[in-house]
């Protein structure tokens, strides 16, 4: 599994998959696609959409911020990871590892969800 380590809020320095901000006039397929590659260094192809999740933040119950997040499975292209843009760390990590790194909940359902189309 390709994982990142955020640099930048929401979720700095915890591990996640990679993804970022849509560009305008950009597809969520060219996204997903330019900000793994931003990231990791790693080219993607074979895109397949799982899920549209809602990352929402609280404070004491008042809402601080709101991500609409496109979550997409993909097959490996060419490249090997490496930290780029807003990530500080960009690894291959085994499948049987992932409960190490501490992943948010809706990340691991995401995962999940992707090792059920093998």
């Amino acid at each position: 599994m390709l994982l990142i380590r955020r640099g930048k809020p929401p979720r700095a320095g915890e591990w996640s998959i990679p993804g970022g901000r849509q560009e305008w006039g950009e597809t969520v397929r060219e996204t997903a696609a330019r900000e793994i590659m931003e990231e990791t260094g790693v080219k993607i192809s074979g895109l397949r959409l799982l899920d549209v999740v809602d990352g929402i933040s609280q404070t004491r119950g008042t809402v601080t911020g709101h991500w609409t997040l496109v979550d997409f499975r993909a097959d490996w292209a060419e490249g090997e990871p490496r930290p780029g843009d807003d990530a500080t760390d960009a690894i291959w990590a085994p499948v049987t590892d992932l409960a190490r790194y501490g992943l948010w909940s809706e990340t691991q359902r995401i995962i999940a969800a992707a090792l059920a189309l093998d």
